[in-house]
């Protein structure tokens, strides 16, 4: 029973990347960056004090920041790990090698998938005696963690299904990695740049048609990453969403909707443009 869940190409790429220096100087890299900002807030907000104590609005502000913080780093950490999966294999001349052997393409493509988010999972987990540091001072629950993290790692598979499928459908890995950053920008700049355009247009539209709904910034603040997690942190920034837009929807529902959907149509692009690739090359 075990067999039919064996994926040797996932095994192959863990061992390699958990053995790579690259991989755990990322690591430190991301752990370093957090850990400077937390003594850097503390610093600050407890020296505004004057007494050295901390608030609970204050715990909880930097628990936002800091979830900001990280969704950001995973956002820029991830395409690095997940675009050259396929492409990197063409330049070094071992696809045509790999594809000669009885996996199937879903195997290789999977397995390429999950062997980098494994390590970005690693990446959140190690963050989490960080995060503990908020419960120490109040204002946040652990439902509001646990929730964050579970939509960090479908941000994690959904843009490492977007790289893998870049790194498939071209040659090289700068191009697959320059357009895995472009769809970044897209999801957390571009849509974050229409929504506020999209709720300006409204509010100059409310004086002259007497409309009061906006479903168009719904949509752009429902694929944006940064919406999400502020939507998740604060009850009040939903509550305005939903005053704008007049849409009473969850933001995270239509974002997991949205986010498995890319998912899905990714990896099937992957999959069956692997072998096709291939075929073209000869």
């Amino acid at each position: 029973m075990m067999e039919r869940f064996y994926n040797p190409v996932f095994v192959k790429e863990l061992k390699l990347r958990f053995r790579s220096f690259k991989s755990f100087s990322g690591l430190m890299f991301y752990l370093a960056v957090i850990c400077i900002f937390i003594a850097g807030f503390l610093l600050i907000t407890t020296g505004f004090t004057g007494k050295g104590f901390f608030k609970p609005e204050t715990s909880f502000m930097m628990f936002a920041v800091l979830t900001i913080l990280q969704m950001a780093l995973v956002l820029f950490i991830t395409p690095s790990l997940t675009a050259g999966a396929i492409s990197s294999e063409r330049e070094k001349q071992t696809l045509n090698i790999l594809l000669t052997t009885t996996q199937s393409s879903t195997q290789i493509i999977v397995g390429k998938l999950l062997s980098s988010v494994a390590f970005l999972v690693l990446m959140l987990i190690a963050g989490l005696p960080l995060y503990s540091l908020v419960f120490l001072f109040g204002g946040v629950s652990p439902s509001q963690l646990i929730s964050i993290f579970l939509f960090y790692l479908l941000t994690v598979v959904a843009i490492g299904s977007i790289g893998v499928m870049f790194s498939t459908i071209t040659k090289r890995t700068i191009v697959a990695m320059i357009s895995t950053y472009g769809s970044i920008i897209f999801l957390g700049g571009i849509t974050a740049f229409f929504f506020f355009l999209t709720v300006a247009f409204h509010q100059m539209g409310n004086t002259a048609l007497g409309t009061t709904t906006s479903y168009m910034a719904y949509f752009w603040a429902s694929i944006n990453p940064g919406a999400l997690m502020l939507t998740l942190t604060s009850s009040s920034m939903g509550d305005a969403l939903a005053q704008v837009s007049g849409v009473e929807l969850p933001v995270w529902i239509s974002y997991l909707i949205v986010y498995s959907l890319i998912i899905v149509f990714c990896l099937t692009i992957a999959i069956k443009k692997l072998r096709a690739n291939m075929k073209s090359n000869r």
